[in-house]
């Protein structure tokens, strides 16, 4: 493994571990008055976890090439996935989303999934039909449509965060790509339009953005969570409260393991919390597009590209909606929240890229 691979490990596990110890801290009292089990969230994702460093050797091992030849196959999975979630009595509802499979105590998101299946498959469009790309029909409209089926398969159930985050993605992947930039902007004018129209036809959606611009407009209705998070965020100082000394977690925060988690690193660690924390991550997303430069495979290193962007725009739009920046969107914060779903996903992910640095 290469430099960049090996400082891309050394953050993965150590973010991940930190994750873990964070989600416990984090979960314990809500845990105790809801299971009667302070470690009840941290035994759940501790399972994740372990599975997670077991897939990601796996997979690291695996060549990345293969994906290539799987594309379709792993596509079609995730797509009948989430069109199975959809459906009552096989999906499971859960904070008004129809977006899980109950499995035992556990849930499977798709749409987690989906993420990493749709960069695949688009790699494989992108580096196979690289001539085409000049011609919008011809080459762009074809990933186009299918990535329009995915997000309007993940806004019924609904879940707008990760849409978001898949749609950018992709586009940033046709970016790099070639294609002409007046095609962005037209599908920029698109996009906003569309987003004004989600905001229209979801009334919880236009109080997010009311509760955005004013918090204090409803309090304790939908700009509860933003305010109890930057009441957590503020008195962290230089070096925090303390682990485990949060005061937000003590049934102010909602949940505050999942969505919110980076709000109690902040409360119990301070600004030298933060400072670790996203050190890390810029360890991992500079290793990430350092793997991808230096891939002269065309699917590698949009694959590479893909998993990268994807993981630092769902890190970027996560922090931005605990410090206030952004309304609440739902996204997880990768390797830190709570959510098996997410956090197998993000090591899976790593796993791909060790193996394509391996081999560049």
């Amino acid at each position: 493994m290469k430099k960049e691979g090996k400082l891309l490990l050394l953050a993965v596990v150590l973010i991940s571990l930190f994750g873990a110890l964070m989600i416990y801290s984090s979960s314990y009292v809500w845990a105790e008055y809801k299971f009667n089990d302070p470690f009840k969230y941290l035994k759940s994702q501790g399972i994740f976890l372990i599975l997670g460093y077991i897939i990601m050797y796996i997979v690291s091992k695996y060549p990345y090439q293969n994906y290539k030849k799987l594309s379709n196959i792993i596509f079609g999975i995730c797509l009948a996935m989430l069109a199975l979630v959809l459906i009552p009595g096989i999906g499971t509802v859960r904070n008004g989303s129809r977006s899980w499979f109950g499995l035992g105590g556990f849930g499977i998101q798709p749409s987690e999934f989906t993420k990493l299946g749709l960069i695949i498959f688009a790699s494989k469009y992108l580096s196979n039909n690289e001539k085409n790309l000049k011609d919008i029909k011809k080459g762009v409209f074809p990933i186009l449509g299918v990535l329009l089926l995915v997000f309007g398969l993940i806004m019924l159930e609904p879940d707008f965060g990760t849409g978001v985050v898949i749609v950018m993605t992709i586009i940033v992947l046709l970016f790099v790509s070639g294609v002409k930039m007046n095609f962005f902007i037209k599908v920029g004018v698109l996009g906003l339009i569309g987003v004004v129209v989600l905001i229209i036809i979801a009334p919880y959606r236009m109080q997010r953005i009311i509760s955005f611009l004013n918090p204090w407009s409803d309090p304790l209705g939908s700009g509860f969570q933003i305010i109890q998070s930057l009441y957590a965020i503020g008195p962290g100082g230089l070096l925090g409260l303390g682990l485990g000394n949060s005061i937000q977690k003590h049934f102010y925060l909602p949940e505050p393991q999942t969505d919110f988690i980076f709000s109690i690193i902040s409360e119990e660690f301070g600004f030298m919390g933060v400072l670790i924390v996203s050190t890390l991550f810029i360890i991992i997303i500079t290793s990430g597009f350092k793997i991808a430069m230096n891939c002269e495979d065309k699917f590698g290193k949009y694959l590479s590209f893909g998993i990268t962007f994807g993981l630092a725009f769902q890190t970027l739009l996560n922090l931005m909606v605990v410090t206030g920046l952004i309304p609440v969107t739902g996204v997880t914060l990768p390797f830190l929240s709570y959510g098996g779903s997410s956090l197998l996903i993000s090591l899976i992910s790593m796993g791909v890229l060790f193996n394509i640095s391996k081999q560049t």
